[in-house]
């Protein structure tokens, strides 16, 4: 057995303990492991962040990702992110051996300097997962409480008001298994990549729907984004970012032409025309939509481009990135999608908020472009291809918990359910290479990966 799966295994059987526990630990803000020789380790302890501020009002791009980087300069991906996961996972596994949190009522009430039925039940709640202190475990919902509470919300993905939301409560009701169980579908992801990490790199991470601008390990700028719906999902993948283009045309992918492009067609002859398209040959050679077949049931011998413009799909900035998927980063031309919490909208590219502050960003290093110049150039209209000077590597990853450097333990939904789908995959192959090893034939085999 690999020692990927021996690490997966041990967390499970921590776990899985929690059942036979016949005690629960209170009043603890920290939960750690102990080690071999019964030292404590530093370990997962959100309380160590202070609690997030209110969030500034998300009314523009730019008070949009001020706002969200406002939240932590952490990088959210870093050299060092996987054996924070397994401190993590191994530190929520200690309390779910310990009996884990309470549940907490969908129908409590909680009012500020109003005592309450859950007022101490909620207080045990975020003591234990290191949002409140230890010594906090009685009294009316006060202002410790309130900041516990927009500290707990800012840890997983929810606006940090400090009101107990019905989003709020579902979020503290998922049990510690599923949150252990979130660390090791996001171990595994990470310990199959090979990334590059640069002095500059960027990160979006798909489940949270932000991008990070990271440089010498500290996040300088952080965006919304909108990454793919849940029957269109965004990829993981690695790449270099090698050019930012100003003012791009949009060649509709064959996919969305077959199905989306050709059922507009069918309705109105006039979309194409109304969206500033055009129907291309093979040789790109302009070629009139009336005799294109647009039936959708064959694969389209034809392509599909939309024009520069205020009127395009992809904005005003692309920011290209070679990779095998065909996707990119991008501007859109529906910027009011960004003010939603729920961003999983896209065809599997990654729209950025405020993209021209990354684009600056990016080529920071080339001073003819700063962002007024930039500014410029879309004004102008043209259609103009900046390369980089020096690529800038780029990680597209599915973390659904991670810890950060401060030892902030973050989590987020599982919007493409792919946590149960790897550790069943990863299950099977552990059970396999485990029974190869005990097999007659295979018995006098080392079975190693």
């Amino acid at each position: 057995m690999s020692k990927r799966h021996a690490m997966i295994a041990a967390v499970g059987v921590l776990a899985s303990a929690s059942a036979l526990a016949q005690t629960e630990t209170t009043g603890q803000a920290n939960p750690r492991p102990a080690t071999a020789a019964g030292t404590v380790p530093a370990a997962a302890n959100p309380a160590h962040a202070a609690a997030p501020k209110a969030a500034v009002p998300a009314s523009t791009a730019e008070s949009r990702s001020a706002a969200a980087l406002a939240l932590t300069h952490e990088p959210t991906y870093d050299e060092g992110s996987a054996q924070r996961i397994k401190d993590a996972a191994l530190s929520y596994s200690d309390l779910a051996v310990r009996g884990g949190w309470p549940t907490i009522p969908a129908d409590a009430k909680f009012a500020l300097g109003v005592q309450g039925a859950s007022d101490e039940l909620l207080r045990k709640r975020l003591i234990l997962s290191g949002d409140l202190a230890a010594d906090k475990t009685s009294g009316a919902f006060d202002q410790d409480l309130v900041d516990a509470v927009k500290r707990f919300q800012a840890r997983h993905g929810l606006a940090p008001t400090g009101t107990v939301t019905p989003r709020t409560v579902a979020a503290m009701n998922v049990s510690v298994q599923k949150r252990i169980r979130q660390l090791e579908a996001s171990l595994q992801r990470l310990e199959n990549m090979n990334f590059g990490f640069g002095q500059r790199y960027v990160v979006v991470n798909i489940p949270a729907a932000f991008a990070e601008a990271v440089e010498n390990d500290v996040v300088v700028r952080r965006y919304r984004v909108i990454v793919g719906k849940t029957e269109k999902p965004s990829p993981t993948l690695t790449a270099q970012i090698t050019s930012v283009v100003l003012n791009p045309t949009w060649t509709v992918p064959s996919s969305i032409a077959k199905t989306e492009i050709s059922a507009h067609m069918r309705k109105d002859p006039t979309y194409l025309s109304r969206m500033h398209m055009e129907v291309l040959d093979a040789h790109d050679n302009s070629i009139d939509p009336h005799s294109v077949d647009w039936s959708g049931t064959h694969t389209p011998n034809f392509t599909v481009r939309q024009h520069n413009g205020t009127f395009n799909a992809l904005g005003a900035v692309k920011i290209d990135m070679p990779n095998a998927y065909s996707v990119y980063m991008h501007d859109t031309n529906q910027r009011n999608l960004f003010s939603d919490d729920y961003r999983f909208d896209s065809h599997g590219c990654s729209r950025v908020d405020n993209v021209r502050d990354l684009a600056a960003w990016l080529l920071k290093d080339q001073p003819k472009w700063s962002r007024a110049a930039i500014d410029a150039e879309i004004a102008s209209g043209q259609h103009l291809e900046v390369a980089m000077a020096k690529k800038v590597p780029v990680a597209w990853i599915y973390l659904t918990a991670w810890m950060t450097k401060d030892q902030t333990v973050q989590f987020r939904n599982d919007v493409y359910n792919q946590d149960e789908q790897l550790l069943e995959a990863t299950a099977e192959e552990a059970a396999f290479f485990s029974n190869a090893g005990s097999h007659p034939l295979t018995a006098h085999m080392h079975v190693t990966q």
